[in-house]
Formats: structure tokens, C-alpha cells, sequence
């Protein structure tokens, strides 16, 4: 088996997103207001776009690598936070539709 880098830019890509949205806070903000959070939210939303843009058009595959793990890193993330809402809706124990 040959040694691959691909693994380790994907493993690379996905440490930096969970480092990135666990330092901003996944499930509330930290030393920040909530439309500087989401804002945040939106800045690694909008850098995301641009690197995959930049990977296609120029062919980067050690790009496209690091970018399949900052999706997985943000899924992950964002599977975390829908962890802590549904952990918060069992507290509280709503009805149908939420009411």
C-alpha cells in the first residue's frame, strides 16, 4: 500500500473546520454577540465557496482533498449542533409541531 496524501489533507481539512466552529462556539457564541456568531457562520460559509471556485477552476487536487475534509469537519459540526437542540426539545418535551 502506497503511502496517500490525500487522506491526511482530508484529515487536515477536517481539523480545521471542527477548530474553526468549536472556536466560534457550535452551539452558542463565544465572547460574541449572536449576529457577530452568525456572521462568523457566514464568513466560513463564503471562504468555503471561494476555495471550492479557486479548486475547480485551477485543478488543485490537494484542494479539492482539504475541502472534502472541511465538509466533512462542517457537517460534523452541524450535526453537533442539531445534537444540542434535540437534547434542549427533550427538556422541555413540546407537542406536535413543536407547540
Amino acid at each position: 500500500m502506497d503511502f496517500n496524501f490525500n487522506l491526511i489533507y482530508a484529515l487536515v481539512g477536517f481539523l480545521i473546520m471542527l477548530g474553526v466552529l468549536g472556536g466560534i462556539g457550535i452551539n452558542k457564541p463565544r465572547g460574541m454577540s449572536v449576529k457577530m456568531w452568525c456572521a462568523g457562520y457566514l464568513v466560513v460559509a463564503i471562504g468555503f465557496d471561494i476555495l471550492v471556485v479557486i479548486a475547480l477552476l485551477w485543478h488543485f487536487e490537494w484542494l479539492n482533498n482539504l475541502l472534502i475534509g472541511l465538509a466533512a469537519g462542517a457537517a460534523t459540526g452541524l450535526g453537533l449542533h442539531v445534537m444540542h437542540h434535540i437534547n434542549e426539545e427533550g427538556e422541555h418535551e413540546h407537542g406536535m409541531m413543536g407547540m
